[in-house]
């Protein structure tokens, strides 16, 4: 089987619209920072407000199940708008869909429906899937050389919002109590702000659209050629469906360890402090180093770097296995969790941006993002009765079932790459 490494610049692996390329990632990452603090103002806060207007805890993971959701729903209609009609407008319809869902989150709470605050969090998830998005958008107008180096840019600096908004907590319930919003409802207010802002980088920023720039610089498709969708696509084409499966089954193996990862802390004496420091611990594996696994796929191939994030999967879930009651085990199997992650999705989504022509990575990057969310809902929804029944250490194990899968298709039966620009 033939390795598929980065061909060696010549001019055409070499941009020819470098100087807008370098503009277009930097107004990503923008993007992404704004979008971010979007996200992480709400999200958990959405939990909160789930128990809240429910009247049952039971229903407090609805808010990561709809969010998921949501992000589901909108990545191949999101997808099929910027084939259609261009980055810019697609990013800045999927940040005005969340801005939306921030104020209907508002408004659940003021008139205490419910059912409302389920809508307005899966239009919320509407961030989630921009956020996908904009990975793409840094490789439309890349060379092979650096292709994975600037996708994994724009992926890192999700690490800064990530950070900051949960921090937003405290100043959102003063700003909401000055605006006389209801509680817990302030942080609403600043996702609205960022994801508004975020909507006018994008339109602003992106011009020229980067995919209307690249798909301009190919020869037009043949007139009886019709475009295909994300699964056909995937159906048809062998490295395809391997890229598409590694973002997705390494996507559900990260979600289903660590969505249950405070329930299992708490239930062994952690504090909320331990907690929180824990998984904000895990967030800065799965965010900081991106670039890093981005420079590496560039210079020696997305092969080795996948089976380096298998192998770092792998490694987690050993730990949890092994010793998963032990607080610094967990801590640092969770961080290897997160670089695992990072490494597999990186790579992965860096073999997707270049398995099929420009014409069809809208269609294909679409699809990529559906499975993932998909997966990752599946992943996490199953991870609570196998905790259940066999604890997290079981869990774990049942886990490295996702990683065989991944590792045995990449050793015997992923087919190398064509020869695309």
């Amino acid at each position: 089987m033939t390795e598929h490494r980065p061909p060696a610049a010549t001019e055409s692996t070499v941009p020819a619209h470098a100087h807008l390329q370098r503009k277009v990632v930097r107004v990503l990452i923008v993007g992404q920072v704004l979008g971010g603090i979007g996200m992480g103002a709400t999200l958990s806060l959405g939990a909160l407000l789930a128990a809240q207007l429910s009247g049952s805890n039971a229903w407090s993971g609805m808010a990561a199940t709809m969010s998921t959701l949501g992000a589901a729903l909108v990545a191949v209609p999101l997808a099929r708008l910027a084939q259609a009609r261009g980055r810019r407008r697609s990013l800045a319809t999927g940040a005005g869909i969340a801005g939306i869902g921030a104020i209907l989150a508002i408004t659940s709470v003021a008139i205490d429906v419910f059912p409302l605050l389920l809508l307005a969090l899966m239009l919320l998830g509407a961030g989630s899937a921009t956020n996908l998005q904009a990975r793409f958008a840094a490789t439309d107008l890349a060379g092979s050389t650096s292709r994975a180096r600037d996708l994994s840019i724009v992926v890192w600096s999700t690490t800064i919002g990530a950070v900051l908004g949960p921090n937003l907590f405290g100043p959102g319930e003063v700003v909401g109590a000055q605006l006389g919003l209801p509680p817990l409802t302030g942080a609403f207010a600043f996702s609205l702000a960022a994801q508004v802002g975020a909507a006018l980088v994008y339109t602003v920023g992106l011009r020229p659209d980067p995919l209307l720039t690249a798909l301009s610089a190919r020869e037009a498709r043949p007139t009886t050629s019709r475009q295909r969708g994300g699964l056909a696509i995937v159906r048809g084409n062998p490295l395809a469906r391997y890229a598409v499966m590694v973002v997705a089954l390494s996507h559900a193996t990260m979600v289903a360890l660590m969505s249950m990862a405070p329930v299992h802390l708490t239930e062994h004496g952690a504090s909320l402090t331990i907690v929180g420091l824990t998984i904000s611990l895990h967030v800065a594996g799965m965010y900081a180093l991106s670039p890093v696994f981005g420079a590496l796929a560039d210079r020696v191939g997305r092969m080795p770097v996948i089976l380096a994030g298998q192998a770092l999967l792998l490694a987690s879930l050993v730990l949890f296995w092994l010793a998963g009651e032990n607080a610094a085990a967990m801590t640092t199997g969770l961080v290897l969790l997160g670089l695992g992650w990072s490494a597999s999705v990186v790579a992965g989504s860096a073999l997707i941006a270049e398995a099929v022509d420009v014409h069809d990575r809208s269609a294909l990057q679409g699809f990529s993002d559906l499975s993932m969310n998909a997966a990752g809902a599946l992943g996490g929804a199953l991870a609570g009765p196998v905790l259940l029944l066999v604890g997290y250490s079981g869990l774990g194990l049942a886990a490295m079932a996702l990683v065989a899968v991944v590792t045995v298709w990449s050793l015997l039966g992923r087919p190398a790459a064509p020869a695309l620009s």
